[in-house]
């Protein structure tokens, strides 16, 4: 449905015609009905009709429109009829009150109108300046924690070289591959909701085996949380699907990561993946705390971070999983586990390979 709002943003030549149209429009029913209608009752017909104009428009077809409803009152519907002449001193006096106050109800409109847009305005800068400020204070944590491990493990790789011992400098160069990687998941995310946000983000569905990449991230996600266990069920007989590989494989990074990263110690986390009549759904959910129940909506906004969480992130993981679901048409749900915690479902629509017969 189209709103005040955008009505407003019509090209002015069209608002001189919609709203002389809609003052011509209402003065020519009540003129076919007139022998119905007392005049009086004429002049908040019109009253009504300049008001809805002002709401809707800009202020000079509003005027336009003020003045001709004036005009057509008094040459249709006051006595005598068909003159400017008016002879009864209590019409004329109406009629200029008429003229006062359409006058004033059309710029008193379009004032208040362009206060609120003006309060519009300010309110999405103040907003703008939030996300601003909260993609800093992310990017800020997130980036230079990584950096910061690089260059000092580097730093004592190179100082200490001939001192270290072999087990030392393993340890060092296994904290920079995971510093490192975590640069990279950032600006990957980064990246991500950059293409999601301009549009340009187009699927390149391919065949890809589920089972390869469901276990392949599994064992990537549990080498870097020993402490917490990542089960997968998935259907033996689960076939090849058409879709973009690199896309579900970024959304279930996101969900099992986002499940291994926040939540408490030893909990459990599942992902399963079925496939039913043209529709793949993958299903992550864990035995943890879950989402609080009125910001479960609010999760898959840009830089949300659940309020009083303890883990880090910039609040872009969510967000790229309903970006990147939607992109290839699917949805994302979330709602409460059975395990405790949290449950994302995701369903994609995707086309599967046809079943080998066991005699081929």
């Amino acid at each position: 449905m189209i709103s005040l709002f955008q009505l407003y943003r019509i090209n002015r030549n069209y608002q001189y015609l919609y709203s002389v149209g809609a003052v011509l429009l209402v003065a020519g029913s009540c003129f076919i009905f007139s022998s119905l209608i007392d005049y009086h009752i004429v002049a908040f017909f019109l009253l009504v009709t300049v008001s809805l104009a002002a709401v809707s428009f800009d202020i000079k077809p509003v005027l336009v429109a003020a003045l001709l409803s004036a005009l057509l009152w008094d040459i249709l519907f006051i006595p005598p009829r068909f003159t400017y002449v008016v002879t009864n001193p209590e019409d004329l006096v109406l009629l200029l009150m008429y003229f006062i106050i359409v006058l004033i109800n059309a710029v008193l409109t379009y004032r208040i109108r362009q206060v609120e847009l003006l309060a519009r305005q300010r309110a999405e800068k103040g907003r703008e300046v939030h996300l601003y400020n909260t993609i800093l204070n992310s990017l800020s944590h997130e980036l230079r924690t990584p950096i910061a491990t690089i260059v000092g493990a580097t730093d004592n790789l190179l100082d200490n070289k001939d001192t270290l011992s072999t087990e030392n400098k393993s340890i060092l160069l296994q904290e920079i591959s995971h510093a490192a990687e975590r640069l990279n998941l950032q600006v990957e995310n980064l990246l991500n909701m950059s293409r999601i946000q301009s549009g340009q983000l187009k699927p390149k569905p391919d065949w890809l085996d589920l089972q390869e990449l469901v276990y392949g991230l599994v064992k990537k996600l549990q080498d870097t949380h020993p402490a917490k266990r990542i089960e997968f069920l998935l259907s033996p007989d689960l076939p090849f699907v058409q879709l973009d590989k690199g896309m579900l494989e970024q959304i279930l990074f996101n969900l099992l990561s986002n499940a291994l990263v926040h939540t408490p110690e030893r909990i459990n986390v599942i992902v399963s993946c079925t496939y039913t009549s043209g529709w793949l759904e993958c299903r992550v959910e864990d035995s943890g705390t879950g989402f609080p129940l009125e910001e479960q909506q609010k999760v898959f906004d840009r830089f949300y971070r659940i309020t009083g969480t303890k883990g880090t992130g910039t609040g872009l993981g969510l967000s790229i999983v309903k970006g990147f679901t939607e992109a290839m048409g699917g949805e994302v749900l979330l709602t409460d586990s059975n395990l405790g915690g949290a449950l994302f479902i995701i369903k994609i629509p995707a086309v599967a390979a046809a079943k080998m017969s066991s005699n081929e």
